[in-house]
């Protein structure tokens, strides 16, 4: 018979309280977790596809299914443990195509010239693929070299790119996100990295009161490299720690000690900097529910402004780097659900709010504060407190939208340096959206962020009668229901404590894309 682990979960600010059990085979680990998910704080910002009101608020979960108990069985775990979208856009990259073209990237950036969006400050991302050494989880593009001279034709290529964009879009367009991500945005010189902000302030206004952020590997900088950055306007730093356990960390070839990561960001709140993040990964090979609590409960006295917490993606088939992990030390499902909802009840217990999927943030942090106030929005990088705007994608593989517009650049140096020596941006793959397209993603992102859809706002801001229109959709949304992952509501439907769990599949109901083409393995497991 299988045992079942009993979870709390906290359904609202009433302090209404739903136990909730998940049934494990005989002879596994039981050990009790307890887990805090507020649904009903997952409102994000009011959108057309929100049932949020006027403040942005998704009704309380407790509304909802206060009350309700239920059993996470291991066929619900076996079924939902399938590969899915994590929809940090829709559609998501895999459909954009090589017919789309540095000439049509180049029209939507005249269009916007001449457009509505001409007037709104524009999101930054620079892209720095270089590495000093491989962590085997990794599925970023990365070139992996101790070779530093390397950097220095790619900051040229970089400036030349900027220049393109500059001469396409019109001189001095406002800024007010940039962010720097790689690979390791560090693995450059001081020097170098001084260059590139020196260019990009003299090519772009970069807004006051901005967000100016860099991803730090903790094994490339020091208290000193920690003031350079500030002094060169970099007012977030991003520290990549993943997990504290040594047996972990040796597992995926990323050693880096906690008292290392204390001593930097000890550093970094005396340099200034209006925010520190911390990533984590859970779902590493050798990581277990008890080692990862003891990762949250470090990670948690480090009192970062911000937590990222990503369930690791094993797809051996398309990241050569993961061939090198061991499948037989990956957790299990069950494990990871173990290791997410300690995880959330973890962080909650230590005063941590729950921005919602992945994100984590101190009350008093402007994410959180926007998250109150009904003002936050979701783009390429997570979770914003920025309206949601265009984003200006610069170096290799780098990926961009400029209205109904995705972009990426070319995946290769060797393709990204010879579009750029023909004097021409180095775009080699996109897609146009559709109305359809635009429509799903305002559904899929009110699936995502809030946690709830309301079928009247997606009907008046997209002119469609909704039950008509996803009328397959709805159908399929039945078993859902009977999961106990989704209840229906006089104007659409939630997504439950349960669900939470599952919201990716959720989602993926209303992905055309996906439901069309049942080839799923490009995808990580949505749980």
């Amino acid at each position: 018979m299988p045992h079942l682990r009993q979870i709390k979960l906290n359904t609202g600010t009433t302090g209404t309280v739903t136990t909730m059990d998940i049934a494990t085979p005989a002879g596994q680990n039981t050990n009790r977790a307890s887990a805090v998910i507020p649904i009903c704080e997952i409102d994000c910002a009011a959108n057309p596809g929100s049932s949020a009101g006027t403040q942005g608020q998704s009704p309380p979960v407790s509304e909802v299914v206060a009350g309700e108990a239920g059993i996470l069985s291991v066929d619900l775990l076996r079924r939902m443990d399938v590969p899915g979208p994590r929809y940090t856009s829709y559609p998501t990259a895999d459909r954009f195509v090589d017919a789309f073209d540095a000439q049509a990237y180049l029209q939507a950036l005249d269009q916007r010239s001449v457009g509505a969006g001409s007037g709104q400050p524009l999101s930054v991302y620079v892209h720095v693929p270089f590495c000093e050494s491989i962590c085997y989880y990794c599925g970023c593009n990365k070139v992996v070299t101790r070779d530093h001279s390397k950097a220095e034709p790619y900051l040229t290529a970089l400036e030349h790119e900027l220049a393109l964009v500059a001469a396409a879009m019109g001189p001095r367009q406002a800024v007010s996100q940039l962010h720097f991500g790689g690979g390791t945005p560090t693995y450059l010189t001081d020097a170098q990295l001084g260059r590139l902000m020196d260019k990009l302030g003299s090519t772009f206004k970069l807004a006051d009161g901005g967000e100016f952020s860099i991803e730090i590997d903790p094994r490339t900088v020091t208290d000193e490299r920690l003031h350079n950055l500030a002094r060169m306007g970099f007012n977030r730093v991003s520290f990549g720690v993943q997990d504290f356990d040594p047996d972990v960390q040796e597992a995926v070839h990323r050693e880096q000690p906690f008292e290392q990561v204390e001593a930097l960001m000890k550093s970094a709140r005396a340099c200034g900097f209006l925010s520190i993040n911390v990533d984590l990964i859970y779902g590493l090979p050798r990581q277990t529910p008890e080692s990862f609590a003891r990762t949250i409960s470090q990670v948690a006295a480090l009192r970062p402004d911000r937590i990222a917490m990503y369930g690791y993606a094993h797809l051996p088939q398309r990241f050569k780097p993961q061939r090198r992990i061991n499948d037989a030390e990956l957790p299990t499902g069950g494990q990871r659900i173990e290791m997410l909802s300690g995880a959330i009840s973890g962080f909650l217990g230590h005063g941590y709010h729950y921005i919602g999927m992945d994100h984590f943030a101190l009350p008093d942090d402007p994410l959180a504060i926007a998250k109150r106030q009904g003002r936050l929005h979701r783009n390429f990088q997570g979770y914003s407190t920025h309206p949601d705007c265009d984003l200006i994608a610069l170096g290799v593989s780098a990926i961009g939208r400029v209205g109904a517009v995705y972009s990426q650049n070319a995946k290769t140096l060797d393709d990204y340096y010879d579009a750029l020596n023909r004097n021409q941006l180095p775009v080699v793959r996109g897609l146009a959206l559709t109305r359809d397209d635009v429509l799903r993603r305002a559904v899929i992102m009110s699936v995502m962020c809030h946690g709830s859809l309301n079928y009247e706002s997606i009907e008046l801001a997209h002119l469609i009668d909704f039950k008509r229109y996803f009328a397959n959709e709805l159908a399929g949304l039945d078993r859902l229901i009977d999961d106990g992952l989704v209840v229906r509501n006089p104007d659409g439907f939630d997504v439950t404590p349960r669900g939470w769990y599952f919201v990716r599949a959720v989602a993926s109901l209303f992905d055309r894309h996906l439901q069309a083409d049942k080839t799923r393995e490009r995808f990580s497991k949505v749980i």
